[in-house]
């Protein structure tokens, strides 16, 4: 039953380091008796709450809960103390009344002084410090999680502004394209006018020139005949 150091497996930060485990020492059960009867000084030690919960729907629950088990038998003190109390009275049954006179009456085989007012006054230091481990445990979870949250909250953030931004490239390039394929469909229209005229200026220049020159030939052909 000697003190150890407080030192917990981490709920929420990975650690790789083993820690040192307290060396549990097995002893015999308590037998049911009279409060006057003591069996054994003693105590049984067994695992106090049955973790295995299959139908649970949290998958950390059994996990977490065994650190709290092993955290609290680190807490041990020295000599006869609440601990003891609690452990024996959880082996042989919580709701036995019978249970806390066995026990009781055991503690003050190990420890004469014992008394309810000692046993009530060592109960604050475990719940004090399993508190504690709660509580900075429970800062860093949540610190985490709104670290999480905001890092989820900036990428959702920055994805939508992405989004958007290509929603609106890809409207003005809709419109691009839709104006692109109209100025297509009328290029023939808009332009057959000027094509027409222009056609009609080349074969006016070729009939000009083809007159002009079958004019000159007529001339040419008369000088070869009559001079």
């Amino acid at each position: 039953m000697s003190k150890e150091s407080f030192n917990w497996k981490s709920l929420f930060i990975n650690d790789s380091d083993n820690s040192s485990s307290k060396e549990e020492s097995k002893s015999k059960p308590i037998e049911k008796a009279s409060p006057s009867t003591v069996q054994t000084n003693k105590f049984p030690e067994e695992k106090i709450i049955n973790t295995t919960n299959e139908n649970f729907a949290n998958p950390f629950v059994n996990e977490i809960l065994e650190v709290y088990e092993k955290g609290f038998e680190s807490l041990n003190l020295n000599d006869f103390d609440f601990f003891e109390m609690y452990k024996s009275v959880a082996i042989v049954g919580i709701t036995n009344p019978q249970s806390y006179q066995m026990a009781f009456t055991m503690g003050k085989s190990i420890k004469p002084d014992l008394s309810k007012e000692y046993l009530l006054e060592k109960s604050k230091f475990y719940i004090d410090e399993i508190n504690k481990v709660f509580a900075k445990y429970d800062s860093t979870g949540n610190i985490k999680k709104k670290d999480l949250n905001n890092l989820v909250l900036k990428e959702k953030e920055t994805l939508t502004n992405t989004i958007t931004d290509l929603e609106n490239k890809i409207l003005q390039m809709q419109q691009e394209l839709q104006e692109k394929k109209t100025l297509l469909a009328n290029i023939d229209s808009k332009n057959e006018s000027e094509l027409r005229e222009i056609q009609l200026k080349i074969e006016a220049n070729n009939f000009a020139k083809q007159k002009i020159l079958d004019s000159i030939n007529l001339v040419i052909s008369g000088i070869n005949q009559y001079l």
